[in-house]
């Protein structure tokens, strides 16, 4: 068994909790807003992702374009920053710039997935001049994006695997000799993908081998977080934050 990737991102007694989106069960995903509400009630990680406007502003929006969740529309990359701030969340809140969040929580460590290759080099140039390399894990579904990332920052960056990392993991939790990239500090994947069962009992014991945590995205339900702690995942994002907040408060790793 490899010894744990340590990183000081991870460095937290207990499983992780994660704020994902900063709770999007309110319908304010990403915003200012809702990031604060997870802060206020006991969150220290959080969740969001990033795109560059034309003009290269980093915001925090999941989607490309603003039309599902903004009264704006249009796809972020190609409009101005002054366009996408006006735009507003539930036809209330703004579109935040992600330094702003940085800024707004200092005590609060981000897991931030990079959706665009043109916010890449913007969010890394954000972590730098803002030294928030302690606070930030930066993922992505691009295997090739993240690897980018990593030489680029090198170990001081903190990263997950992207798809083909989790799939060559869960070949490996099966005994089929893979390749992994092993700078990753975690394995952030879905319980269930395309029908097939990602995290279990031998895919958690493949990850902890290799000295990797796994956190485990989007569960919402209260079984589901017991049964995945059960198995000892490190980590779980929800957009129901009152409900992970209660089950880890009964299991006495609220921390």
């Amino acid at each position: 068994m490899s010894s744990p990737i340590r990183h000081p991102y991870l460095d937290h007694p207990g499983p992780l909790a994660f704020a994902h989106r900063g709770g999007a069960a309110d319908g304010l995903e990403n915003t200012l807003r809702q990031f604060r509400r997870a802060v206020e009630a006991g969150y220290r990680y959080l969740e969001t992702d990033v795109h560059a406007t034309r003009d290269g502003r980093l915001v925090a929006f999941h989607d490309a374009t603003l039309d599902r969740v903004t009264d704006g529309s249009g796809r972020i990359g190609d409009l101005t920053w002054q366009t996408v701030r006006r735009a507003r969340v539930a036809g209330v809140e703004p579109v935040p710039l992600f330094e702003d969040l940085l800024d707004a929580f200092p005590r609060a460590r981000w897991n931030v997935d990079v959706k665009e290759e043109a916010a890449l080099t913007p969010l890394l140039e954000l972590i730098g001049r803002t030294g928030a390399w302690d606070r930030i894990c930066v993922g992505s579904f691009s295997e090739a994006r993240v690897i980018r990332a990593q030489r680029l920052a090198g170990p001081r960056l903190a990263t997950s695997y992207g798809t083909r990392g989790v799939l060559n993991l869960r070949l490996r939790s099966w005994g089929v000799p893979a390749a992994l990239r092993r700078s990753a500090v975690a394995a952030q994947v879905p319980e269930v993908q395309s029908g097939i069962q990602v995290v279990d009992r031998r895919f958690v014991r493949a990850a902890h081998a290799l000295g990797l945590q796994v956190h485990v995205w989007t569960v919402n339900e209260a079984d589901r977080m017991h049964r995945l702690l059960d198995l000892g995942v490190d980590g779980i994002m929800t957009d129901h934050i009152d409900t992970l907040r209660e089950v880890m408060e009964d299991r006495g790793v609220w921390v």
